[in-house]
């Protein structure tokens, strides 16, 4: 076990997993919709609010990194046809994020209804734009040789996304102090940088597709 947390490939994908997932849930961009969802609840119910949401957001990604991948064989979708359309769609995430207002399908609801699982674990913490690149870090670690360093991969992705879930539970359990302490201005910034991360890892994914496709020729 020592072994894989000093081997190079663990935390080549365990910052990996953990960057892309905090650039996509920005759990910071989401504390308006959180404090207007659970403003009504009592403290400790709120609490169990983020609790919830954040370990079914990490039960979404966990499952889609191991079975995304047996998902698109079925449909016979190649690796590189995936990480294409995966960083298409995280690059526009990412677009509307950076130019727009804001992330894609977050329209906060008052309805009464479990928020924990809608909206969010899905889609805020575990929405379109992440399943696409835990889709295509799955097709990255389908492809690595040997057994072993698939599983260093696998572990070391679902660390990263026990990480970031844990990142958002603290978060959001903070979400009415940090609404206050935090202006307008620096939510907007922080949602823009983070729109920009995303482009980023959106073209490398596309990049990435493209030299998987040329190599199958």
């Amino acid at each position: 076990m020592f072994e894989a947390f000093v081997n190079p490939l663990f935390w080549s994908y365990y910052l990996g997993g953990l960057l892309a997932m905090m650039s996509i849930s920005n759990p910071l961009s989401k504390i308006p919709l959180f404090v207007f969802l659970t403003d009504a609840m009592p403290e400790p119910e709120r609490r169990a609010v983020a609790r919830k949401a954040s370990l079914y957001g990490f039960a979404m990604l966990t499952l889609t990194v191991f079975f995304g991948v047996s998902i698109m064989e079925l449909f016979g979708i190649s690796y590189g046809a995936l990480r294409i359309a995966g960083g298409l769609t995280v690059a526009l995430v990412g677009y509307h994020m950076l130019f727009g207002s804001g992330y894609l399908g977050m329209a906060g609801t008052g309805g009464k209804r479990n928020v924990a699982v809608f909206p969010l674990a899905f889609p805020s913490i575990s929405g379109p734009g992440a399943i696409a690149v835990v889709i295509g870090i799955s097709t990255e670690i389908a492809e690595l040789g040997g057994t072993r360093d698939q599983a260093i991969a696998y572990g070391a992705t679902v660390a990263s996304f026990l990480t970031s879930c844990v990142l958002v539970w603290l978060t959001f359990g903070s979400a009415r102090y940090l609404s206050l302490k935090m202006g307008a201005d620096a939510m907007e910034a922080i949602t823009r940088l983070m729109g920009f991360l995303l482009v980023c890892i959106g073209v490398q994914f596309v990049a990435s597709g493209i030299r998987t496709f040329i190599a199958g020729q």
